[in-house]
């Protein structure tokens, strides 16, 4: 410190800094940084016109009802893959069914379910991709960028047994035009197995 530069002038005593003092400040700053804390706007919640914000849960297939005749052996939901389909900003469930039948590769339905747009009621089943008539399994399901994958098991002829599938076939939907449009595989890519 600096004597000071007048003769007459006192040194004074709240020129030099205490503990007490540093510890005043450093609990008033901490006050200002903690109201400043809460005084922060919340995060931006930006969103396109018409579009519902994408936190909405995907649906859950043990509440849907899916179009199946079983028998009194009910259905059990193989596989499952969730995405936005059709671009509303609400996610849906692709889901494989079958029968669940204690022996034997029963053929699976392949089926989309949605939310139902008002709140408390069940999801609901909007589309059937594989009916379960068509005799087919299915081995792997994906949904990638609003396109749903699978790979499908089927047979090629009534002979061959129903536990050893032996055509595998890639196909693909999308949705297009209000209704989901398949891929259509050339007579190449269905191959024996």
């Amino acid at each position: 410190m600096l004597p000071s530069a007048l003769p007459d002038l006192p040194d004074l005593a709240h020129t030099r800094t205490s503990p007490v003092q540093w510890l005043a400040t450093a609990t008033a700053m901490a006050g200002v940084v903690a109201l400043a804390g809460f005084l922060t706007p919340g995060p931006a919640t930006a969103s396109q016109p018409g579009r519902k914000p994408a936190t909405v849960a995907a649906p859950d297939t043990a509440a849907a009802v899916f179009p199946l005749k079983c028998g009194g052996v009910g259905s059990v939901v193989t596989k499952k893959a969730t995405g936005d389909l059709d671009g509303d900003g609400r996610p849906e469930t692709v889901a494989v069914v079958r029968c669940d039948a204690g022996m034997g590769t029963p053929p699976s339905g392949v089926y989309v379910v949605t939310q139902p747009l008002t709140e408390g009621g069940a999801p609901r089943v909007v589309a059937t991709l594989v009916a379960p008539g068509s005799e087919q399994t299915v081995g792997a399901l994906a949904v990638h960028d609003g396109a749903v994958t699978a790979t499908l098991l089927g047979y090629s002829s009534p002979e061959v047994p129903r536990w050893k599938p032996d055509v595998r076939q890639k196909a693909k939907w999308r949705w297009q035009g209000g209704k989901f449009v398949r891929s259509v595989p050339s007579r190449a890519q269905a191959r024996a197995v």
